[in-house]
């Protein structure tokens, strides 16, 4: 179905009923991370579903996961490989794909590369703090002059705005940088999303960006003043809203691919989880639109 074809109400319904249930599957959020570029797969009468994010290359659509939407994948009451396959084999045939990423929960037959992710579930914060590693344990033991000249904050959407012009990193141009800050824009102007900044002497060093769900907290950003890097203001945002929410959500990092990020995540010792992924070099991209350009002629 495109999107303008999609009955949004059994879409929903399908995804909220789901053992599988992501807040990045969402018609909100995907109609602000894809500008309401998405198609969705539908097995039956909407039964299981599956949302395909995708840009526009000269007319053709290529399946692209947007910026900070980290897994999509099938939606089911339960979780069938027979019908995660039926999905699988109908994306590859009918869609030239960059990259997609399916859910932690969804199986395959088939061999899929995987990518990491890591999960903290809800629990009485003490437990959860209890089972941090003595490295993170230290971490967030500050020095008495940083406690006394400190403080943690909510800020504003302008705040958090220039503090990422000026700090963000592992993007690959600026429009991605644009990009990630229109969405993050969107979230806020909604209330799904909070910036928290820890200052020092007044200044902010560390921001996070968290997008809160109905049973998650997502951290959907952390930024920081390299020149403060070492005084882990980072984790002390992100042991503060877990303090604030562990008990009652997911918190989810959202991320732990890269070895200096995975290291971070693990010191809160959460659940390691892998999802599936479809990724594509711009060289096999190119072949794949050779022969899809073939099929459609014949077909």
């Amino acid at each position: 179905m495109k999107y303008n074809e999609i009955n949004f109400i059994k879409y929903t319904g399908c995804l909220e009923k789901s053992e599988q249930r992501k807040y990045s599957a969402s018609k909100d959020f995907l109609d602000a991370t894809t500008d309401k570029q998405w198609d969705v797969l539908i097995y039956n009468d909407y039964e299981a579903v599956m949302p395909v994010p995708f840009i526009l290359k000269k007319g053709i659509k290529i399946v692209q996961n947007p910026l900070i939407c980290q897994q999509l994948g099938v939606f089911s009451v339960k979780d069938d490989k027979k019908i995660n396959e039926k999905f699988l084999h109908f994306l590859q045939k009918n869609y030239l794909i960059r990259a997609y990423h399916f859910n932690e929960t969804n199986g395959f037959d088939s061999k899929l590369k995987t990518k990491k992710n890591f999960l903290l579930y809800p629990d009485e914060y003490a437990k959860v703090f209890a089972k941090y590693s003595p490295k993170r344990k230290r971490k967030l033991r500050l020095d008495d002059e940083v406690i006394e000249n400190s403080e943690l904050k909510e800020i504003s959407y302008h705040e958090a705005e220039i503090f990422i012009k000026n700090n963000v990193i592992g993007l690959d141009k600026e429009d991605d940088t644009e990009t990630l800050l229109k969405t993050l824009q969107t979230f806020h102007s909604s209330k799904y999303l909070k910036f928290s900044a820890f200052y020092y002497h007044r200044e902010i060093t560390n921001m996070i960006a968290t997008y809160s769900d109905y049973d998650t907290i997502a951290l959907l950003g952390t930024f920081n003043d390299k020149k403060y890097i070492k005084m882990a203001g980072a984790s002390t945002l992100i042991d503060y809203v877990i303090k604030e929410n562990i008990e009652n959500y997911i918190f989810d990092f959202e991320g732990g691919n890269l070895p200096s990020i995975e290291e971070f995540f693990r010191g809160f010792r959460p659940v390691l989880k892998h999802y599936a992924v479809i990724e594509n070099s711009k060289k096999t991209l190119i072949k794949n639109f050779a022969r899809f350009l073939m099929r459609c002629k014949f077909s």
